[in-house]
């Protein structure tokens, strides 16, 4: 059999009755450690700008911007906006120049993602003019990703596709406290989301009234799969709970979602993995991108939206497996590593308002500084960078200062 994909938790679990004490000025001292280490180690310049929010300067922007927007950071507030400004910099000319092989409409791994970190960039410094600049250039994409099939290889996933750009459309309502979109264009890109879901859904004879395929795969987890979909649906309350229909398609595919719980509490990553277990028990994803760390976003928006019990369940008990499996070896970050775990908790923390999570996200913290992972996880592929690396965990520490508001980067569900 392979060596597990996670480390065993050894951790010490919460006692019911006991303390939590959160050690804010340990967290923010590590975070700024970090984030000066991720400047050495990954400059802002055009050779590091490939892979937009996901592995490139850009989401190195966002995270000094989410540093600067903790309280716990205020005496580096004009710092820390600074530099994200000149990451977001390099960034835009990257986006803008011919070496540009992302697509503009992607929000995660594109250039419209760029234009909505430098909004919330722009806000935050006090530029209300380019703020609105980069606020019209990411609302000038919402046509495009009305048309149903605008792209080969799946329109409606969160990286490149629609859920990505409703995500984005989300981020800056929330963050700028004002509409980029008019409802009319977020109505249509969610009815585009919902028919293109029910066609796929119908060619392929689907146990679900809506299913996408992103590369020819129906992906389930959040990184390209059903669940982030879905949950981006469920973002826009306004939209799902004035049409009748889309709203019955949308909570019977959550249920669906909901169906394919397997009894360790996990999640398989595609439909193809449904029927066969091809995977070791080892071997399994438990990961944000893939499993129930991720899915377990849409089950929160689900309860949020609904207030159905059984979808607060599932959240606990995708805790519970992120608790036994969730201390990953391929890294620290939030994709797919440690951090994206710990995120777990924090959500929990904020549902529930239990002490336990918060301790269990401490300890996942904590996990990432001894030598049994120092010298026994994987160096990512891109070790700064937000999604895979550094800078993700980063929000995350930082999130440890300020558990009543964290929130996994760009994929806040309150």
């Amino acid at each position: 059999m392979s060596r597990a994909r996670y480390f065993v938790n050894r951790l010490k679990d919460f006692k019911e009755g006991s303390e939590v004490v959160l050690t804010t000025s340990k967290w923010k001292e590590m975070s700024e450690s970090l984030a000066k280490t991720i400047s050495e180690k990954m400059a802002p310049n055009l050779d590091n700008c490939d892979g937009g929010l996901y592995v490139g300067n850009a989401g190195v922007a966002y995270m000094f911007w989410y540093l600067a927007s903790c309280a716990a950071f205020d005496d580096k507030r004009k710092h820390l906006l600074e530099q994200a400004f000149e990451y977001f910099g390099v960034s835009l000319k990257y986006a803008s120049g011919k070496s540009n092989r992302d697509s503009g409409t992607s929000f995660i791994l594109g250039t419209s993602g760029v234009y909505a970190v430098g909004s919330l960039i722009a806000k935050s410094m006090g530029n209300e003019k380019l703020c609105g600049e980069y606020a019209t250039k990411y609302a000038s994409y919402a046509k495009e990703v009305q048309k149903l099939n605008f792209l080969s290889c799946g329109s409606d996933e969160l990286f490149v596709g629609r859920a990505g750009y409703l995500c984005g459309v989300l981020n800056l309502h929330k963050k700028l406290g004002e509409k980029v979109l008019s409802d009319a264009d977020v109505n249509a890109i969610c009815s585009a989301v919902v028919e293109s879901g029910r066609q796929y859904a119908r060619r392929h004879r689907s146990g679900s009234p809506l299913m996408y395929a992103y590369y020819n795969t129906e992906y389930l987890g959040a990184a390209h799969g059903l669940s982030s979909i879905l949950q981006m649906l469920l973002s826009f309350p306004q939209f799902v709970l004035s049409n009748p229909d889309a709203e019955r398609d949308i909570r019977q595919a959550v249920d669906f979602m909901l169906s394919l719980e397997q009894p360790n509490f996990n999640f398989p990553p595609a439909m193809d993995e449904v029927q066969r277990r091809s995977r070791s028990d080892s071997d399994e994803l438990v990961h944000w991108c893939h499993g129930a760390p991720g899915i377990i976003y849409l089950f929160v928006r689900a309860f949020k939206v609904w207030g159905d019990e059984k979808y607060l369940q599932a959240c606990v008990r995708c805790g519970e497996v992120t608790w036994q499996r969730g201390l990953l070896r391929k890294g620290p970050g939030i994709c797919h590593g440690v951090a994206g775990s710990g995120y777990v908790f924090l959500l929990l923390y904020r549902l529930t308002g239990h002490k336990k999570y918060l301790h269990r996200a401490q300890q996942f913290a904590e996990f990432l500084f001894t030598p049994e992972f120092q010298s026994g996880a994987r160096v990512p592929d891109s070790p700064y960078s937000l999604y895979e690396g550094w800078a993700g965990t980063v929000c995350f520490l930082a999130d440890l200062t300020q558990p009543e508001s964290a929130e996994f980067p760009l994929f806040d569900v309150f």
